[in-house]
């Protein structure tokens, strides 16, 4: 195989100078992996990425760098595809850290997969593991907020890029926070793709230590997931996207009752998540702050929806 491993990037050099380094450390069989380069999209940044990577080629061989003008994930995931030069590509984010044998474990499941399966309609999709920890990232161990029922996701997933053309890439009308890769995954199962879990492929998604000040910008990620939501649904109208995108009664039910109808809030509760916080736990303070922020985000489902139906009888 020939990966070309495609990282999208935004105003994120710091850690991911660190995901890089950890990409030139690889040690796999080159009975597997004849090769391999990593395409980072920087999509905009305006945080000196460009200058940085200009300046550190000497330090990171395998790295590709293409360059747009802000406009999300999925169209810099797009051009990366485009420009990639492998014949199977590994999506991951640029604040993940990967381990040592992070492509020689894809290769070995890709490989697995497709003799247990007996064809090659699939992916791999490897373990996520959440930090906060950015000086040594991958000393986190799994925790069972870690697991994910996601079917297509890009934080750490490897397919062969002949689906990826085929299912037609990325929908660049997402363009706001959330869903562009579930929805092609939805067209990937369509074409009968199967899901091979990877838990030998880690990746440690680093983030930092939840605060008080970070609640706007995720209400207005929820909103914004909210919006997205329901683009997916207009494209895969199925009681399965509502399921996914909290656009039932069900979900609206339940975060009505644990936010108390909405009274338990960013203000209601930031006493308690400042106490969890000062306890030294702002992983349990974020788990805690989102019985509000899934309200905000069934609220953001419903508003755009209404939305829609509104523009569409006029």
């Amino acid at each position: 195989m020939f990966f070309s491993v495609v990282i999208p990037t935004y105003n994120r050099k710091p850690i991911l100078e660190k995901c890089l380094r950890a990409l030139e450390q690889q040690q796999f069989d080159p009975i597997d992996v004849e090769r391999y380069e990593v395409v980072v999209v920087d999509d905009g940044s305006t945080d000196g990425t460009v200058d940085w990577l200009h300046a550190s080629v000497a330090q990171f061989p395998h790295v590709k760098l293409l360059q747009q003008e802000h406009q999300g994930p999925a169209a810099a995931r797009n051009l990366g595809v485009e420009k990639a030069a492998g014949d199977t590509i590994i999506f991951i984010d640029s604040d993940l850290v990967v381990t040592e044998t992070f492509l020689q474990s894809h290769a070995s499941g890709l490989l697995k997969g497709k003799k247990d399966l007996g064809s090659d309609r699939l992916f791999t999709y490897g373990r996520v593991i959440n930090t906060c920890n950015f000086d040594d990232p991958t000393s986190e161990p799994f925790k069972v907020t870690d697991f994910s029922q996601a079917f297509f996701a890009t934080g750490n997933v490897a397919i062969a890029r002949i689906w990826l053309e085929k299912a037609g890439l990325f929908d660049t009308r997402f363009q706001l926070y959330g869903w562009e890769d579930l929805e092609l995954g939805v067209r990937l199962k369509q074409l009968g793709l199967k899901l091979v879990k990877c838990p030998e492929a880690v990746g440690y998604h680093w983030h930092p230590p939840f605060t008080l000040k970070q609640i706007p910008n995720l209400i207005e990620k929820e909103y914004q997931r909210g919006r997205m939501g329901v683009l997916f649904y207009q494209k895969h109208p199925t009681w399965e996207v509502r399921m996914m995108i909290q656009m039932t009664w069900l979900h609206r039910l339940l975060w009505g009752i644990l936010s108390l109808g909405g009274l338990l809030n960013e203000r209601t509760m930031a006493p308690f998540l400042q106490w969890l916080i000062n306890q030294g736990k702002p992983q349990l303070a974020l788990e805690a702050a989102r019985i509000f922020l899934n309200w905000y985000n069934v609220q953001g489902v419903y508003a755009a929806y209404a939305e829609l139906r509104q523009t569409h009888e006029v």
